[in-house]
């Protein structure tokens, strides 16, 4: 084998075993006052009944479903079950899901943003930023999860996985949504995820 063909396949391994060592890293945040224990079930967000025509073209519905039956799981796991009247949940739960082309954090660049989901009593819809100076440096996702005080309206929790899954289909969008969401659940203050029971053989 010649050093032409060694070299590029040696980068691929190197790139390859470097994915493999990132692991997602959930970022929280909480309200010491307030506390994720008054939460005995949820109710997700209002869904945005009417979005901007963009938000609707870049937006992938089938993700933010992914998205949002994650999220479901992760809850669930932790004792924490969807209320059966909604309107008489503890806790809301909003959740977010999007990309932007970020400039390089030396220098000043042209970046635009995009984000879509659900998001409580806070910002909802489609917004960005535009600038310019120079190309775009890099693309960067973000999926959010946000938990309400249904009563008060106050933010209670707040977590974050910097991870771009808005390009992704199928089965890679839900295997790479669920790591994001476990991830993120494996930092929820409400105690550890309960283990499912045994199946019982009949």
């Amino acid at each position: 084998m010649t050093i032409r063909y060694l070299v590029p396949g040696m980068a691929v391994a190197a790139a390859l075993a470097l994915l493999a060592g990132c692991a997602l890293q959930a970022r929280t945040d909480s309200d010491p006052r307030a506390s994720v224990a008054t939460c005995h079930n949820y109710a997700f967000a209002d869904p945005v009944e009417s979005r901007p025509e963009a938000a609707t073209a870049f937006g992938n519905p089938l993700n933010e479903k992914r998205l949002r039956d994650a999220i479901a799981g992760g809850l669930n796991a932790h004792g924490l079950p969807v209320a059966a009247d909604a309107t008489a949940a503890d806790c809301v739960v909003g959740y977010a899901i999007g990309s932007r082309l970020a400039p390089d954090p030396a220098a000043p660049r042209f970046s635009w943003g995009l984000g879509l989901g659900m998001g409580g009593w806070s910002h909802r819809g489609l917004g960005g930023s535009l600038a310019w100076e120079a190309p775009y440096d890099y693309r960067e996702g973000r999926v959010t999860i946000n938990l309400y005080d249904a009563h008060t309206h106050l933010a209670l929790w707040h977590a974050y996985v910097d991870a771009d899954v808005t390009g992704l289909t199928g089965a890679d969008a839900e295997s790479r949504i669920k790591a994001v969401v476990d991830a993120i659940f494996k930092k929820f203050p409400g105690g550890p995820a309960v283990a499912a029971a045994p199946a019982v053989k009949t």
